[in-house]
């Protein structure tokens, strides 16, 4: 009898000092933020990033807040990023009452389209926000060409690409700020958590303060100040120690999650080339000088029909294989806040409608993948 047990599209790793970290940090005197868990998760996301600096957050949600308010928006400021990607790229600046312009995709990498940037440039523009999609990392030579042309900030919505790099140069060093997510999703994680790589020290040492509710606590702490006071704008972000601790464990065994996420992605290529050549299906590209860390592997299927009769096809088969994010250019809020740019946004629509994501993660199994190859090889592009 075949095995039908569940194999979930992800599962989040632990590699073993994770609770040990944990323990030990309920068992200090610091458990809320900024102690010495947070010290340690913090040099590695920056040695990771190459980035001047970073500071752990609470998600990537709130990174992405923190560089709306270090870019001093106003209502009716604008600030280009995809519609493929998830709600919390754009809802940063929109709370911001800035207007998100969304511009189309790349059919190959499904990254920002550099040759749809500067038609969608105006005099209110304030930032290009670019999303390395599935870790790839988006055609950031051009991307910064045109930033430099306007004065315009590069901010990288890094959620998928920790680990990733362009050309020698690791994704969270090119733009003036990167978010990183260490959602439970994600490749490495603690459940709920990001970080803001910043690229330069002025603009840090605002973000830390932006970070601490607007208050130059961290100075105090570290003896700069005698007293701290209300400085500037800004929020609660920091999250607490135990969260860090769980993230530092995580961070020191990067290699061991990553190796097997590649095997398994340099697998589903392998395995699944011809099958995808000889069905008109689309499989993730990787340009050159583009280093990815194995954070997704998808199919672009022919159809939409065929998008979902491949999600159905698995499904029946105890697979769990989803699609992915819904446009925001056509969502609710993104009519309400945002606006498409010049040329609209066809293949970012095309996509949505036909990707589909493979179970992958540190732990599937070799049997696991075979089922999952297997099930794919199996679906029929013939009406039943």
């Amino acid at each position: 009898m075949p095995d039908l047990s569940p194999i979930p599209f992800v599962k989040a790793y632990v590699a073993g000092d994770e609770l040990v970290y944990v323990n030990q940090s309920f068992s200090s005197a610091a458990v809320s933020g900024d102690g010495p868990f947070t010290a340690r998760a913090t040099e590695l996301i920056t040695k990771l990033t190459g980035g001047v600096g970073s500071l752990l957050t609470t998600s990537c949600t709130h990174a992405l807040e923190m560089t709306a308010l270090l870019l001093d928006l106003e209502p009716g400021d604008e600030v280009i990023m995809p519609s493929f990607t998830f709600v919390s790229t754009a809802n940063a600046y929109a709370l911001r009452g800035a207007v998100p312009v969304f511009v189309d995709i790349r059919p190959d990498t499904l990254n920002l389209d550099e040759t749809r940037i500067e038609a969608a440039i105006t005099g209110r523009t304030k930032a290009i926000v670019v999303v390395h999609y599935a870790g790839v990392a988006a055609a950031m030579d051009e991307v910064l060409a045109i930033a430099a042309k306007y004065g315009l900030p590069v901010i990288e919505d890094n959620a998928h690409g920790l680990g990733g790099s362009y050309h020698g140069r690791p994704l969270g060093s090119l733009g003036l700020m990167a978010t990183q997510s260490f959602h439970g999703t994600k490749n490495v994680h603690c459940g709920e958590g990001g970080a803001l790589v910043v690229n330069d020290a002025d603009l840090l040492a605002r973000a830390e303060v932006i970070r601490e509710k607007g208050t130059n606590r961290s100075q105090f702490f570290r003896g700069q100040v005698d007293k701290y006071r209300w400085v500037d704008i800004g929020s609660s972000y920091l999250p607490a120690d135990p969260l860090a601790a769980f993230l530092a464990a995580q961070l020191e065994h990067f290699d061991e999650i990553h190796a097997p996420r590649l095997a398994c992605w340099q697998r589903y290529d392998e395995a699944l080339a011809d099958w995808a050549g000889s069905h008109g299906v689309g499989v993730p590209t990787v340009p050159a000088g583009c280093v990815h860390p194995a954070h997704m592997y998808y199919l672009l299927m022919p159809s939409h029909e065929h998008q979902q009769g491949l999600i159905a096809h698995l499904r029946e088969r105890n697979i769990s294989a989803p699609f992915h994010y819904v446009p925001l250019h056509s969502s609710p809020a993104g009519e309400k806040y945002g606006r498409v740019g010049p040329g609209g946004c066809a293949v970012t629509d095309r996509v949505s409608g036909s990707l589909v994501r493979l179970p992958l993660y540190s732990q599937l199994t070799e049997e696991e993948q075979n089922r999952v190859i297997d099930g794919v090889h199996s679906y029929s592009f013939s009406p039943a």
